[in-house]
């Protein structure tokens, strides 16, 4: 017990305090449990918020860093120089990306790559406005704060960077409205993942695609949450005109890791200097990301995510039936999953005795429950935290 009283007294003393901490200090995990430092089990339903897609400590991840941190973590001049890593992820990626998207730049994180689309789509249009959807969130930078549709956290932060337009989601005349007004881009999240789990009508991204190319706009989607099966397609928004699409999240496995990929339309309009990063594209990252990507596909996850995704929704929806008076809706896709609860304070009781029981949710808004595990949990280890989770909903019973 002095162990983990000394880690809660090191970060409450000197550790920036942004977040509200949960208590307790994790020490390890594997597949999708983690344990703290007594020892204690829990089932990990939040993936490290979606990152941690092939479970913790996978082997795969572990054996890569080892074999590339044995060669070299750094080139030489950064990105000025060749490496046959970064080569050999960029040509995975090139199999897997829409073929329109040729071009591919790694970041560090899916802040990173939504600030670069946003920057680098005003300079290749040479246009001012971006328009995004309100509830929508997109990063922590101050670009992306300021592209981000919620006013929790617009508000506490000025001077926001101006030109950014916000319409509802999932509305397609209200972006009709406003395309023609000086608009260099659209960026909107197939599903929007912290907003709650909002996911539009079927045809609504292939519309907006239609309606930006109608317009000469840019269209970004922000696949950070939603890429890499983690909705049981590759990317959320397959089958759709994508100018820009950036990723992060879930590329890597844990490891800080992002990108973007652009059309070469977009690309004949940059140049040398256009951007940049000492990180970016560095051949530890890149290895990282290549091994998570090849046990995704040998393992063919995306079959996995449509079989707990089923058995999850089926489980929630009779919860749902019998708990009216507190579950209002269950919404999501594959393995991004909302339940939206009616209380905020029965949602902050629910999810402190869920944690007390060994289970590890997500809560968002004040009221909505988010769960997104790992995209290879088994089906017994989904009905394990689910169980857990339908025994503490009949405590209010």
């Amino acid at each position: 017990m002095d162990k983990i009283l000394d880690t809660f007294q090191v970060e409450d003393t000197h550790y920036a305090s942004f977040a509200n901490k949960t208590k307790i200090s994790i020490e390890k995990g594997e597949g999708v449990y983690a344990y703290d430092e007594e020892g204690k089990k829990y089932i990990d339903f939040t993936a490290g918020w979606g990152v941690t897609s092939i479970g913790h400590a996978n082997p795969v991840i572990i054996d890569s860093l080892l074999e590339q941190g044995q060669k070299i973590i750094q080139n030489p001049n950064s990105g000025a120089t060749y490496s046959p890593a970064r080569s050999k992820l960029i040509s995975l990626m090139r199999e897997i990306l829409p073929g329109n998207l040729t071009r591919i730049f790694f970041a560090n994180s899916g802040a990173e790559a939504n600030d670069a689309a946003i920057k680098l789509a005003r300079k290749a249009t040479g246009k001012l406005n971006i328009i995004s959807t309100v509830n929508s969130f997109h990063g922590r930078t101050i670009s992306t704060v300021s592209a981000t549709g919620q006013d929790s956290h617009r508000g506490r932060f000025n001077p926001l960077i101006p030109n950014h337009i916000f319409v509802p989601y999932n509305d397609i005349e209200a972006i009709e409205k406003v395309i023609c007004n000086d608009v260099a881009a659209v960026i909107v999240e197939p599903i929007q993942g912290e907003g709650g789990v909002n996911v539009p009508d079927s045809d609504y991204l292939k519309n907006l695609s239609d309606l930006c190319t109608k317009n000469n706009v840019f269209l970004i989607a922000d696949e950070i949450q939603t890429g890499f099966y983690r909705t049981g397609h590759l990317f959320a928004s397959d089958n759709v005109k994508i100018d820009i699409l950036t990723m992060a999240k879930g590329i890597a496995g844990g490891f800080p890791f992002g990108a973007f990929a652009v059309t070469e339309e977009v690309h004949d309009k940059l140049n040398i200097g256009d951007h940049g990063g000492t990180y970016c594209g560095n051949p530890l990252g890149c290895a990282v990301a290549y091994s998570v990507i090849k046990y995704m596909q040998d393992n063919k996850i995306w079959e996995n995510v449509q079989d707990i995704s089923k058995l999850t929704f089926g489980k929630l929806k009779e919860l749902k039936e019998e708990h009216p008076d507190i579950i209002k809706d269950v919404r999501g896709k594959g393995l991004l999953i909302a339940i939206e609860l009616i209380d905020d304070d029965v949602t902050s009781s629910l999810n402190s005795k869920c944690l007390d029981e060994g289970l590890i949710l997500n809560v968002t808004h004040g009221n909505i429950v988010r769960i997104f595990p790992a995209l290879n949990i088994s089906k017994e280890e989904m009905e394990e935290g689910l169980k857990i989770f339908e025994n503490v909903l009949k405590e209010y019973n």
